[in-house]
């Protein structure tokens, strides 16, 4: 397979910076895509109206969707009002929803972390819950949150176990069926009820589930809660993740660069 340079559009976050609008991604996402899946970054800005997930998919090999200190707004999921001063990014929201159903259609490699992970449930029709830590049997995710060390905030702080049999579990031949490994903890929400066609790959030890895929998808789908962008080279486990998603990128690419060289003139 000649080797090619796979583009990876990432939703960005609308945010206001004094009166004017911004669209947004962190550079530790944009960082780590580069480096772990040797992909060409290109961000994708949550416009009103927003752009056509067609439009967008004919552009890109992939998609990243990020974390972000936004949330869902949980009319999309049939979810309670909010609570007053709740950050919430509509925009966001209206861009990367549809395009996760466009792109799963298309077989189109998709990584979703935190705030994309809960996008992904909601957008094939699971539910959250807005404040875990408050939900009877839950433990406080949002530790890391606390922390005004970076290092602190996303050291690892609980053990998350694997599905035996999943996606996550084969990426990870190293660890033993069933075995856990350490994560980092920034996030209030969490999936309440699963989404049918999504498959729990890992949960922590309070029973929160924290990564997903979809058996039933063409393409590479892995969503994971918390932040395997930070430090990703120094982490076997997300350097495992990201590497995996490059090589789906690739393939992706590859076949795109086959069918344009086959159609017609």
């Amino acid at each position: 397979m000649r080797t090619v340079s796979p583009i990876v559009g990432i939703v960005c976050d609308r945010r206001k910076l004094g009166d004017h609008a911004f669209h947004v991604v962190g550079e530790k996402y944009i960082a780590a895509l580069r480096e772990g899946s040797g992909a060409l970054p290109l961000l994708i800005p949550a416009l009103t109206p927003p752009l056509e997930p067609a439009q967008i998919l004919a552009s890109v090999d992939g998609l990243l969707f990020t974390g972000s200190s936004s949330n869902v707004a949980p009319h999309h999921y049939s979810g309670s009002p909010p609570r007053r001063n709740t950050l919430l990014d509509e925009a966001r929201d209206a861009t990367a929803i549809p395009l996760m159903r466009a792109a799963e259609k298309a077989g189109v490699p998709m990584l979703c972390i935190c705030r994309g992970f809960q996008e992904l449930n909601v957008a094939f029709g699971g539910t959250l819950h807005q404040h875990l830590q408050e939900v009877p049997g839950f433990a406080d995710h949002s530790v890391g949150d606390e922390k005004d060390d970076l290092e602190e905030q996303y050291a690892p702080v609980h053990d998350v176990r694997l599905t035996p049999g999943g996606m996550l579990a084969e990426l990870l031949p190293e660890l033993a069926p069933g075995s856990s490994f350490p994560v980092n903890s920034l996030h209030s929400q969490g999936i309440d009820r699963l989404a049918r066609r999504l498959r729990v790959e890992a949960e922590a030890p309070d029973g929160a589930i924290e990564a997903v895929s979809m058996s039933e998808a063409p393409g590479f789908l892995l969503g994971v809660q918390w932040h395997p962008e930070w430090r990703q080279a120094e982490n076997p486990v997300s350097h495992a993740i990201f590497a995996a998603f490059g090589e789906a990128l690739r393939r992706a690419a590859h076949n795109r660069i086959e069918m344009a060289a086959e159609a017609p003139a």
